[in-house]
């Protein structure tokens, strides 16, 4: 799978690639200001870009606009957007801009080199990746007219997660209770958000949409 890096920071770049290339990915280019991503997307069509949010010249949210971009002009890349801090503004521009191959991490991350591969993965493969910490800013940030007050509060728990990218063994994991009940608290979350019936990973994604939407 082709993979191209927008990052300012050389000494990350050159991380970012070693770790794309460990989780088998090549890198088809790295650049370090949005108009080169853009160009390196057109040219090589990967299967993932690496987004760092704040680029030149700038240093606002040139890397946000340039991943929106992406995902309307070149729906088969997706993009993982990484950020120095908590911006969770940016996270909901993304993620509601289409149903998955998307995720939005902080740069920390990075450090755990295997969650973070992992978290690529997800995306490559049309899931999504969100930070813990940006989940947490976003229920701070939904007002009274919350689209989720039919969940439980554990079946809210358990959408938290999923908005993070995890699995049902991973969500079972954190909570403490088997696979089988996740699963029940999933298909409860399912029916009483009215999603489609789809293949499991799609419907997942709505849900999470469903979970941003309104913040």
């Amino acid at each position: 799978m082709r993979a191209v890096i927008a990052e300012d920071s050389v000494l990350l770049r050159i991380g970012l690639v070693k770790v794309l290339e460990m989780a088998g990915f090549e890198v088809a280019a790295e650049t370090g200001d949005a108009d080169g991503l853009l160009t390196a997307v057109e040219e090589h069509r990967p299967r993932l870009a690496l987004v760092d949010v704040r680029m030149p010249p700038g240093f606002t949210d040139e890397g946000v606009r340039a991943a929106l971009l992406i995902r309307r002009q070149w729906p088969e890349t997706a993009v993982l957007l990484l950020s120095q801090y908590v911006e969770e503004r940016y996270a909901a521009d993304l993620l509601s801009a289409q149903a998955g191959g998307i995720g939005y991490l902080l740069k920390q991350r990075v450090a755990d080199v295997e969650e973070f591969i992992d978290a690529l993965r997800r995306v490559a493969g049309g899931g999504t990746a969100l930070d813990p910490q940006v989940v947490a800013q976003l229920l701070l940030r939904r007002g009274g007219t919350d689209p989720l007050e039919r969940l439980t509060p554990r079946e809210r728990e358990v959408l938290a997660l999923m908005a993070e990218g995890r699995s049902n063994a991973g969500i079972a994991g954190e909570l403490v209770v088997s696979e089988s009940a996740i699963a029940k608290h999933i298909n409860s979350i399912f029916s009483k958000l009215d999603l489609p019936h789809a293949d499991g990973a799609h419907r997942r994604v709505l849900a999470v949409l469903r979970f941003l939407d309104g913040v």
